[in-house]
């Protein structure tokens, strides 16, 4: 009986010693798993950087016909295009324009003082608002209707200024000249003057190639009634076709 016991006890040792060995081999097996993967990621992370090198390299011109984009392409290829310079100067030449920079965007607009019949409004309005008011008067600028959001939220005086006729103003008070009008507009109109100040938004004038020239809001809107009138596609306008009849 000791005998079998003694065996058991030896046994049980053992065993104990196979699982210290097992866990021994477990944990180194974990440590160089450990490095394997922190060797891994350092790999990773320098061939991402490698890669990335390499991309702002290639698209860095090196070459004669490497650019760095298409807009960098163009403007080269326009320079001297079969011995001809693209530009839009000689289309816009005769036109009474004004150079603004907005955002970071150069471009020309038309002027505007030169295109109002009635400018300088002080021609006529030789005093304040104010003073100019009486009920024997006639109503000025009876012919102008204002359909330009609600008669709650605007009124003339939204954007004239009664005390300065030969100025606009914003909502702040702040003067704002007539060649400048769309600085009105933007105050509701952000989405619109963001494209518009970049270019995708309103018409180009003559040309789409450098100097860019633009038209404003005004050129394309009334500014008192800026909505446009709803009307068929010139190819299905049923009365022309009746009118052609």
């Amino acid at each position: 009986m000791r005998i079998g016991m003694i065996h058991r006890v030896l046994d049980s040792i053992k065993a104990f010693r196979l699982d210290c060995k097992e866990a021994k081999r477990r944990s180194e097996v974990m440590k160089v798993r450990k490095a394997l993967h922190k060797q891994y990621r350092k790999r990773k992370h320098s061939l991402v950087c490698l890669l990335l090198i390499a991309t702002v390299t290639a698209s860095c011109k090196h070459h004669e016909e490497e650019y760095h984009s298409v807009v960098d392409k163009i403007e080269a290829k326009s320079k001297d295009y079969k011995e001809t310079s693209i530009s839009s100067e000689i289309f816009i030449q005769d036109l009474h324009t004004i150079e603004i920079s907005e955002g970071g965007h150069t471009f020309l607009i038309p002027e505007r003082k030169g295109q109002i019949k009635s400018y300088a409004c002080t021609e006529c309005h030789t005093k304040p608002l104010a003073q100019l008011k009486g009920k024997d008067l006639k109503k000025a600028h009876w012919n102008l209707t204002l359909r330009h959001a609600d008669e709650h939220t605007m009124n003339c005086i939204t954007c004239h200024n009664g005390n300065d006729m030969d100025n606009l103003k914003s909502l702040t008070g702040a003067k704002i000249d007539f060649n400048k009008s769309y600085n009105l507009c933007k105050q509701c109109h952000t989405k619109q003057f963001e494209d518009w100040k970049g270019g995708a938004h309103g018409k180009r004038l003559e040309s789409w190639a450098n100097p860019r020239a633009s038209m404003t809001c005004v050129n394309c809107h009334n500014p008192h009634k800026p909505s446009f009138e709803k009307r068929w596609p010139a190819k299905f306008n049923t009365q022309k076709v009746k009118e052609r009849k």
